[in-house]
């Protein structure tokens, strides 16, 4: 299972300003950034950080977005970096990667579980999820937002779900290792009760025998 890549569209204003000027395009209410990609020409560009903002807060690592520079025709590109400043955190560049039509990316989608376990629900054990996120190549349109799949097939201890077991969407290659194991169920943690402690009772000591007078 698996859900499409929502889509958004950011607008951008072409840059000349660079260096320590770029802090007044921040006060202005502005975030400087880079356009970069494959045989692409580097293009410096200026987003509104109000706008930007939202779509960071709400987009995934592989989320397309549809950039406009300068009122014209629109660019599909992907977040790829943030500069993040260390004391204040605030946003201080972004770079976008511009996508190639037919051109396959490699990104990282995230996994999400649905569905309940019988060995949870029913037998009290602990679900563990030991991957999150899966390596894939697709073309930009086929990326999906998230890989769904379902627990319901962890019926007890033993069973294990495996990224090959996953249902990749049409288009999409799995690059992460088959066999490693996404999801299982561990058994619930036995209490040893100690065994009650013998109790000891001290025996009064043998009488002595008093000598004939």
């Amino acid at each position: 299972m698996s859900s499409k890549t929502e889509r958004f569209s950011l607008a951008a204003t072409s840059r000349t300003v660079t260096g320590k000027k770029v802090a007044l395009l921040r006060k202005g209410g502005q975030i400087p950034a880079i356009v970069f990609g494959h045989g692409i020409e580097s293009t410096p560009v200026s987003l509104d950080a109000h706008e930007f903002d939202h779509i960071r807060r709400t987009a995934h690592s592989n989320t397309i977005v549809d950039l406009k520079i300068d009122g014209k025709a629109s660019h599909k590109v992907m977040i790829h970096g943030l500069q993040i400043d260390p004391r204040s955190r605030s946003l201080l560049h972004v770079d976008l990667f511009e996508l190639k039509s037919g051109e396959e990316v490699t990104v990282e989608i995230a996994l999400h579980s649905t569905g309940e376990s019988y060995a949870v629900v029913r037998l009290g054990g602990t679900l563990l999820h030991n991957v999150d996120r899966v390596k894939v190549r697709a073309l930009p349109e086929n990326l999906p937002d998230a890989i769904e799949y379902s627990i319901e097939s962890l019926n007890d201890f033993d069973t294990a779900i495996h990224l090959r077991d996953l249902t990749l969407p049409a288009g999409v290659t799995l690059l992460s290792e088959p066999e490693e194991v996404v999801a299982k169920v561990a058994a619930p943690k036995v209490e040893e009760v100690a065994a009650p402690e013998a109790e000891v009772v001290a025996e009064a000591p043998a009488a002595e025998a008093k000598p004939e007078a």
